[in-house]
Parts: C-alpha cells; sequence; structure tokens
C-alpha cells in the first residue's frame, strides 16, 4: 500500500487557487452515527443532480448527504482539491461518491483523503480523466472499501470499462440493467442509491446498531 499523496511538488510551486465552494446539503433528524456522504458530479455538473433524488432519500436513511458543484473551468487537480478540502470540513470521515468523471476525481482524492468508503458511479474513462489505465493510479488510504455501480445498458461507459475500474480495487461492479448513464436522475433512481446504502451499512456497521 503506497503513501496517500498527502502534498505533492505541485502543490507547493504552483498552488490550487482558491474558490468558492457550492456545497448543498440534506440532513437527517438523527444519523445514527454513520459518516456523512460527499457527491461528486462530472466537471460542468452541480450539485442539483445529486440534490433532486438521492441527497433527501440518503437523509431519510439516517445518512448526512452533501453535494459539492464542480468549480468552473476547473482541472483535474482543482477538482481533487475542492473534494478533499470539502471531506476534510465535515465532522466525520467521509464516504466519497462521484459520478461520471466526479468518480475519477474521487478515484485519485482517495490517494490523499482516508475515506470511510467510495463509491465510484458510472465512472467515464476519457482521455482527459483515464486514470485507471495508468499504473501510478493512488491507492486508497488505509483500508478503504471502494464500490464500482453502473448500467450494462449505459451508453457512454461500456460494461468492459466498468470492470476494469472494479478489478482496480479488487471487485465487481454492481450493474442496474436497464438504466442510463444518470443513475441518479433515472425514473428508478432508488434503486441505485439504496443498494448503495445497503452495501454502507453492511461496509461501514455502526456500533450499537
Amino acid at each position: 500500500m503506497s503513501t496517500p499523496e498527502v502534498l505533492r511538488f505541485a502543490d507547493w510551486t504552483t498552488p490550487v487557487a482558491p474558490a468558492a465552494r457550492e456545497v448543498v446539503s440534506r440532513l437527517p433528524e438523527d444519523d445514527h452515527g454513520h459518516p456523512p456522504l460527499l457527491f461528486v458530479p462530472a466537471p460542468g455538473r452541480a450539485a442539483s443532480v445529486f440534490a433532486e433524488h438521492w441527497l433527501g432519500h440518503a437523509a431519510g436513511r439516517g445518512f448526512s448527504g452533501y453535494a459539492l458543484s464542480a468549480r468552473p473551468g476547473g482541472d483535474l487537480r482543482a477538482l481533487v482539491h475542492d473534494t478533499v478540502q470539502t471531506a476534510a470540513s465535515l465532522p466525520r470521515r467521509t464516504v466519497l461518491i462521484g459520478h461520471g468523471e466526479g468518480a475519477l476525481v474521487v478515484a485519485k482524492a482517495l490517494g490523499r483523503y482516508p475515506a470511510r468508503a467510495a463509491v465510484l458511479a458510472a465512472p467515464r474513462l476519457t482521455p482527459r480523466f483515464a486514470v485507471f489505465a495508468k499504473p501510478s493510479l493512488p491507492r486508497p488510504a488505509g483500508r478503504t472499501p471502494v464500490l464500482v455501480v453502473g448500467s450494462p445498458d449505459d451508453r457512454l461507459v461500456k460494461p468492459a470499462a466498468l470492470d476494469r475500474a472494479a478489478a482496480v480495487y479488487g471487485g465487481a461492479p454492481l450493474l442496474f440493467p436497464g438504466m442510463g448513464h444518470d443513475l441518479m436522475l433515472e425514473d428508478g433512481w432508488a434503486e441505485p442509491i439504496d443498494a448503495i446504502l445497503d452495501w454502507l451499512l453492511k461496509e461501514l456497521p455502526v456500533p450499537g446498531h
């Protein structure tokens, strides 16, 4: 297991420019000791893609949910920076959940932040964010469990890409046939988020519950 990339040379020489971060939250009356969830969208997308359904649903099941909007024009390093800084500001070690290219932001963030767990939803492998194909992909800090979810009917992310992404973390993808790329906005949006929350409850049981 490699050492987490807490601070790299580029952070000293060309630090990421500060930027206002839009974070939307939905909080339960009692979080039952569950870790908070931080949802990370693809570049160019806002927190609203998660706020429409997934944030409130997670809160209804006792999870504090936060969604981060991608900064306009931000490159991969800036988006990873924003994700790590936002996660570090939350009250407990956080579960990172990224969608599309946002899942690749989360994958990079795992090398710098000791997340309780991570979920890569429909991780989109593009030349600009093709981190899975590189042997230097940061490993999760500690023993962070990672789940890959997607759909075999996604026109943007093929099943083979889901298999490759999951294999990096020693597992197999959890698939939802009949759904498109935007799992959180499809008519059947509840099925993936319920499966993710069930997986978290199994992987991260709360003592006394």
